[in-house]
């Protein structure tokens, strides 16, 4: 957009910018260019909160919102853009709130929807940088491919535990994100947050160095983050960078694409791998069968498969405690002559637990479905869920 055309700053907004507009860097033009994009955030969780709140109090013009969840009490502990009043309620109605307190010059708008592969373009289309704050393979992957497609800087980043990454995808003929990632990792490898934990402040860092990439990318300022994966270590304090290159045969930016258009991303992200298609060696049970069973005498060697810290929060009485991963070397804690009940959170780590006790010749093993969460709501209600 030529100088000409960008709209004016009124004087409520002259105040409110002052600090940019003293940055020979921003200006006066700068901050036109800001009120003049549009910003598409994918999410409004973790990463999603400061990047949303950084990018309304820098004066971003319009910023789009997709997510279709509530807020839950869970997510306040590192979700900085709901409260507990709006605990219940649709994350976006909150953040929607939240934003136009924060900055009334900001127009937001918002998609209450899940993102696909038959809406992913049209809501793209319209929005000068995408900014993917998402938790899973399958949309990390659509966001990538759309804004190929469309030619859309995409200002990646991802947490888990302590660490985070963070880059510039398909950005000025930098790499894109399958340029890095050709392939998503087997089904159930990397644990969700929910399963693995998030420290709350981690979003936070890299979040705003999200919000920071699109900033520069929209005032044309700086050297972005593109051909680099920045990582964050928050243990350790480390920040280091790694040198990505496009790949020279990639299935969707490079110039022998054979990919012209979206796909199935569940189904790409989740082709069985030769051990997800081993016959299932144990059975799953319900809470409410182990409650009525528990009360006609039954009594399982119960193995919890979580960390320790974990049952620190709230446990079951277990007869051991052994992490999901460790039980093929522990086999000899395990007896093989009683029934066993396996569990740990939410399920998917006792299957993988269950699936190496059946592998491993023993008989009568069963796995929790939905773990101890599902224990904790539908059961005992007194027990604590985190």
């Amino acid at each position: 957009m030529s100088e000409e055309n960008l709209p004016a700053l009124n004087n409520e907004e002259i105040a409110r910018y002052s600090r940019h507009l003293i940055l020979p860097e921003v200006g006066m033009e700068g901050q036109q260019r800001l009120k003049a994009a549009s910003v598409l955030c994918i999410g409004a969780g973790g990463l999603g909160s400061p990047l949303a709140l950084y990018l309304a109090a820098a004066g971003v013009g319009r910023i789009g919102i997709v997510d279709f969840d509530v807020v839950d009490v869970s997510n306040l502990q590192r979700q900085v853009l709901h409260g507990t009043s709006g605990v219940g309620t649709s994350k976006l109605n909150s953040a929607r709130a939240r934003l136009s307190d924060l900055n009334p010059h900001v127009q937001v708008d918002t998609y209450e929807e899940a993102l696909n592969s038959d809406n992913a373009l049209g809501i793209f289309a319209d929005y000068d940088v995408i900014v993917d704050g998402t938790d899973n393979f399958p949309t990390r992957y659509l966001v990538n491919d759309a804004c190929v497609l469309l030619d859309k800087p995409n200002v990646y980043g991802s947490i888990f535990r302590f660490e985070g990454q963070a880059s510039v995808f398909n950005y000025r003929g930098g790499p894109c994100y399958r340029c890095l990632y050709e392939e998503p990792p087997p089904p159930g490898l990397i644990p969700s947050c929910a399963e693995g934990g998030v420290l709350g402040i981690l979003p936070g860092i890299i979040g705003v160095i999200q919000a920071t990439e699109t900033v520069k990318i929209i005032l044309g300022k700086g050297t972005s983050l593109s051909g680099r994966l920045m990582l964050y270590d928050a243990l350790e304090m480390d920040f280091q960078q790694l040198k990505l290159r496009k790949n020279p045969e990639c299935v969707i930016c490079s110039d022998r694409a054979t990919q012209t258009e979206l796909i199935d991303y569940v189904q790409f992200c989740g082709a069985p791998s030769t051990e997800a298609s081993e016959p299932q060696r144990f059975e799953e049970i319900s809470v409410q069968d182990i409650a009525r069973r528990r009360e006609q005498g039954w009594q399982p060697f119960i193995l919890d498969v979580r960390k320790q810290a974990e049952a620190d929060i709230v446990t079951l009485g277990a007869d051991t405690l052994i992490p999901h991963e460790e039980v093929g070397e522990r086999l000899a804690e395990i007896p093989r002559d009683r029934e066993i009940l396996v569990h740990c959170k939410m399920g998917g780590r006792s299957a993988k637990a269950a699936q190496v006790l059946g592998r491993a010749g023993y008989e009568g093993v069963f796995n929790m479905t939905g773990g101890i969460t599902a224990w904790a709501t539908e059961i005992d209600t007194k027990l604590p869920t985190y």
